[in-house]
């Protein structure tokens, strides 16, 4: 004989209500990330899905007659029909990899350097911070004017016997890219040294004590603790910078205009000068897609050959 169970009102209301907060305890995430979601697709996707749409078509805004879908033609032409793209590619590898290479190497020196104790550490410190607080632009005219021919660096040395008066580093394809690292060089090792510095603070002044009870010297606690240590901030420091360097526009536009005969045109120089100057919209999305696949594979490999996160030593 079957038993009917009578159904309590208040307790299936106070189910009710617990279901029901549960549902809006579980929304309310997603409200609260709802508007920065909208701003990242406004901002992001959008622009992104674009210069993706675009790449596929033929857009040049100076000749409407010949726009049109393009399919893969644009890439067919990056990769088959166009010098200037592998000439461009090269420099911006070369770039990066000089630019990472000597910002890291000097700027971990200099943050190893304040991060002592002695009189004047606070003015050391604004002092070797202070060029990144510069833009690029300025940063810019500062250096064109050091390079001045008739009244920079040039006319000085040419004093000291060193070089020729008139002589031009900017003008010349032996001396102009050692020229532009150096100005890059002044405003980039900043990046390193601040961030470096931050982690540098955060070792236990134990770990060096204990090593100097057990005979190791600097060296070895640089190689055995401070490096170790440092691991994540280096691999971090230099991704970023090398998307940041890879996508350099601003300093060699102003600096060197892509020159002499295009030696210092990256990228996205090229992409700029393909999309301002050429008007060639089309092309331009196409080749930097190519950019953004390019920067993407090797961030990937990167993270994954560093072994970003994992455990220390």
């Amino acid at each position: 004989m079957a038993i009917a169970v009578a159904k309590n009102p208040v307790t299936n209301h106070l189910k009710n209500r617990v279901k029901n907060r549960s549902r809006r305890t579980r929304r309310l995430p997603y409200l609260l990330i709802a508007p920065a979601a909208v701003l990242m697709l406004g901002f992001i996707a959008y622009p992104m899905g674009s210069v993706l749409y675009y790449s596929l078509q033929d857009y040049n805004v100076t000749k409407p007659w010949r726009n049109g879908y393009a399919g893969l033609g644009n890439f067919h032409r990056i990769f088959t029909d166009d010098p200037q793209f592998w000439q461009s590619l090269g420099f911006s590898l070369r770039w990066v990899v000089v630019q990472i290479g000597l910002q890291l190497v000097i700027g971990l020196a200099l943050a190893l350097l304040v991060n002592q104790t002695f009189a004047g550490r606070g003015l050391s410190r604004a002092l070797v911070f202070s060029p990144w607080a510069v833009s690029g632009v300025l940063t810019t005219t500062i250096w064109m004017l050091l390079y001045n021919p008739s009244t920079g660096m040039s006319r000085y040395l040419a004093d000291a016997g060193i070089g020729s008066y008139g002589h031009s580093v900017l003008s010349d394809p032996h001396t102009v890219f050692w020229a532009a690292v150096l100005a890059e060089l002044w405003r980039g090792v900043p990046f390193f040294a601040i961030l470096l510095l931050a982690d540098l603070q955060s070792i236990p002044q134990d770990l060096y004590e204990a090593a100097s009870v057990d005979g190791a010297n600097r060296l070895r606690q640089f190689f055995h603790i401070t490096l170790p240590h440092l691991k994540d901030a280096i691999v971090l420091s230099t991704l970023l910078r090398a998307v940041w360097e890879f996508n350099n526009v601003d300093l060699l536009y102003t600096l060197t205009g892509g020159g002499p005969a295009g030696q210092t045109t990256t990228l996205p120089l090229y992409v700029a000068n393909t999309g301002l100057d050429g008007h060639d919209f089309g092309y331009a999305s196409a080749l930097t897609t190519v950019a953004f696949v390019i920067l993407l594979f090797f961030s990937l490999v990167y993270l994954r050959l560093s072994k970003f996160g994992g455990e220390r030593a």
